[in-house]
């Protein structure tokens, strides 16, 4: 028994390495070619005309940012974790570039704030979402919750 397992291992190895290289790569998949479109040969061609030239849509530098978290101390010196143009959080510094021509100026317990340089008056602020109130909040009255008895003893709004 133990010689028939060698002799198959031996057998497997054997074809597995005299095999041809092309048999055991899967075939390449190539690449198809994207077409690129015109948007103003397509306006002409629908008939549009427009005589003032196409200006590229830029996003306002606040909605590049998202402010994920900040650490803030007494001294204005602290941390905040920002998301830049959909990308994941990193944590800056004040004083740090975010972006290019956008520096971290200070950060309080829920703002920072962004300038062109750190001398500069503040060009925006971002302010922490405040996050909403649980759904369900526990009720004050101290009412037992349904399907459950509370003994006099243990239910501090029973009359004493």
């Amino acid at each position: 028994m133990l010689w028939a397992i060698a002799a198959a291992s031996i057998v497997f190895w054997a074809l597995r390495l005299l095999a041809p290289a092309d048999a055991v790569m899967p075939p390449a998949v190539a690449s198809a070619a994207t077409a690129t479109v015109d948007p103003a040969a397509v306006g002409r061609l629908l008939g549009v005309v427009n005589s003032a030239p196409a200006v590229a849509a830029v996003p306002d530098a606040a909605s590049r940012f998202v402010l994920q978290g900040v650490v803030a101390d007494t001294d204005q010196q602290g941390v905040a974790l920002i998301a830049v143009d959909g990308k994941p959080p990193r944590p800056y510094r004040v004083g740090a570039q975010v972006a290019p021509g956008y520096f971290l100026q200070s950060v309080d317990s829920r703002v920072a704030s962004f300038g062109p340089s750190l001398a500069s008056d503040s060009a925006f602020t971002l302010q922490l979402p405040v996050k909403p109130f649980a759904a369900n909040p526990p009720r004050d009255d101290g009412a037992a919750m349904p399907g459950i008895e509370l003994s006099p003893e243990a239910d501090p709004a029973a009359p004493r």
